[in-house]
C-alpha cells in the first residue's frame, strides 16, 4: 500500500459532513466549544483565586454533576417524546443565559464563589438537555455506517475547541480579566444556537412514552438488561472518577510554574491536543470489531499516561503525557458513543443519550471532586499519580471479566 493511501485510510472520515443537517450541527458546536474551553479554565482559576483551595475547585464538579443527573435523564426522556429540534433550541437558550449570568457577576466584581457555582449549575442544566438531544439526532440524520465517523468528527470539533479555548482563555484572563473570557464565550455560543435554529423538524418516531419517572426507569432498565451497554458506562466511570486530574491544575500551576496563566492554559489544553491528533487519524477506529477489549485497553493507557504526567516536573513533559492520555480518551469516546447509538431503537435513543451524558459529563466532575479531596488529604502528587494507576488496574480487571462485553463485536447496520 502506497504511503498516501495509508494516510488516507487512517485520516478522519469526513463523509458525514456531506449531510447538510449534520454539517450545521458540527460547525455550530465547533465554534461554541472554543468558548466552552475559555470558560472552563476561567471558572477554575477564578474559584482558585477566591479560595486558594483545590477542594473548592473540585466542588465546581458537583455544581455540574447534580443538574446533569436530574436534567440529563429527564431531558433524554423528553427528547424521545417531542420534536428534537425544538428541545435543542430550548436547552441552548438556557446554557446561553448561564453564560451571560457568569459574565455579569464578573463585570460587577461580586467575587462570590457561590454565585459562580449557581451559574455553573444553570449552564449544566442547559448542557444536560442539549447533549442527549444532539446525540439522539445523529442516527436520525445519518446512515448507521456513518455514525462512528460522525462521532469521531464530533470529538474532533470538541477537542479542537478544548485546545484553543483554554489557550485563548489564558490570554483573555491575562489581558482583560475574567469578564473578557466570559464575554468571549457568550459571543461564540451563538454558533451553537444558530445551528439548532437551522435544523429541520425532527418529531419522534415509533411509540411515544410520556416523559417522566416511568420513561426514565424504562431507559435505565434497558441499560441494565444489556451487559454491553452497562459495561460501556462502567469503564468510562472508572476512567474519569479515578484519573481525571483537572481540579489539580490550578494548584500545580501555582506550585511548579509560578502561577503563570499561560501554563494553566497549556495544562487545560494538553489532553485536548492529544484528542485532536487521535480524532484526525481515527479512520481506523470504525474498523475495530472487538470494541469491548479495545475499550478496556485504551482506558488503561489513559490511566498510565495521567500517572506519568503527575510524576514529571517539566511543563512540556506534563503536556506530552496528558496529550497521550487525550489520544486514548478520544478513541474510547468514539467507540462508547457508537455502541450506544447503534444498540438502541430510535424511541429509546434520547434516554440512552441522557444516561450517557450523565456518565460522560458527570464522571469527570466526580473525578474532580475525588482529586481535590485527595489532594487536601495526601498532597497533589499522591492524588494525581494514585488515581491514574488505580484506573489502569481497575479497568482491566473489571472490563475483561464480563464475557459479553469482552466478546462484543461492533454492529454496522
Amino acid at each position: 500500500m502506497a504511503f498516501g493511501d495509508l494516510i488516507k485510510r487512517h485520516l478522519v472520515d469526513t463523509r458525514p459532513l456531506g449531510v447538510l443537517a449534520y454539517r450545521r450541527i458540527w460547525l455550530g458546536q465547533a465554534v461554541s466549544n472554543i468558548g466552552v474551553g475559555v470558560t472552563v479554565v476561567a471558572v477554575g482559576q477564578q474559584v482558585w483565586e477566591l479560595t486558594e483551595s483545590s477542594f473548592h475547585v473540585g466542588l465546581i464538579g458537583m455544581a455540574h454533576f447534580v443538574p446533569l443527573v436530574v436534567f440529563g435523564l429527564w431531558g433524554g426522556a423528553i427528547a424521545d417524546a417531542v420534536d428534537r429540534r425544538k428541545l435543542l433550541v430550548v436547552g441552548s437558550l438556557i446554557a446561553w443565559a448561564a453564560t451571560l449570568f457568569i459574565l455579569v457577576q464578573a463585570l460587577l466584581g461580586l467575587d462570590n464563589v457561590y454565585l459562580i457555582f449557581l451559574a455553573v449549575a444553570l449552564n449544566s442544566t442547559g448542557f444536560a438537555i442539549t447533549g442527549p438531544t444532539r446525540g439522539a439526532i445523529i442516527p436520525r440524520i445519518l446512515d448507521a455506517e456513518l455514525v462512528p465517523a460522525a462521532n469521531a468528527l464530533n470529538s474532533l470539533g470538541y477537542t479542537t475547541g478544548a485546545v484553543l479555548g483554554p489557550m485563548v482563555g489564558g490570554v483573555a484572563m491575562a489581558t482583560g480579566g475574567f469578564a473578557a473570557a466570559y464575554a468571549l464565550d457568550a459571543v461564540l455560543f451563538t454558533g451553537s444556537l444558530y445551528a439548532a435554529l437551522r435544523l429541520p423538524s425532527l418529531p419522534p418516531l415509533g411509540e411515544v412514552t410520556r416523559p417522566g419517572a416511568r420513561a426514565v426507569l424504562e431507559g435505565l432498565s434497558f441499560i441494565f438488561r444489556s451487559p454491553v451497554l452497562l459495561m460501556s458506562f462502567v469503564v468510562d466511570i472508572i476512567a474519569m472518577v479515578f484519573a481525571m486530574p483537572r481540579a489539580l491544575f490550578p494548584e500545580l500551576t501555582a506550585e511548579r510554574f509560578g502561577g503563570d496563566p499561560l501554563a494553566l492554559g497549556w495544562l487545560n489544553s494538553a489532553m485536548a491536543m492529544g484528542s485532536v491528533a487521535g480524532a484526525l487519524f481515527s479512520g481506523w477506529v470504525g474498523r475495530v470489531s472487538r470494541q469491548g477489549v479495545a475499550l478496556s485497553i485504551v482506558i488503561a493507557v489513559w490511566g498510565l499516561a495521567v500517572a506519568a504526567a503527575g510524576l514529571v516536573h517539566d511543563l512540556w513533559l506534563v503536556v506530552l503525557f496528558l496529550a497521550i492520555g487525550g489520544v486514548a480518551d478520544v478513541i474510547s469516546s468514539v467507540w462508547r458513543q457508537s455502541i450506544l447509538q447503534l444498540y438502541a431503537p430510535d424511541e429509546m435513543r434520547g434516554r440512552m443519550q441522557g444516561a450517557f451524558m450523565v456518565v460522560v459529563a458527570g464522571g469527570p466532575r466526580l473525578g474532580e471532586l475525588r482529586a481535590g479531596a485527595m489532594a487536601t488529604g495526601i498532597g497533589l502528587t499522591g492524588a494525581w499519580v494514585w488515581g491514574g494507576i488505580a484506573c489502569s488496574i481497575t479497568v482491566l480487571a473489571v472490563g475483561l471479566s464480563v464475557a459479553k462485553f469482552r466478546d462484543y463485536r461492533a454492529r454496522t447496520s
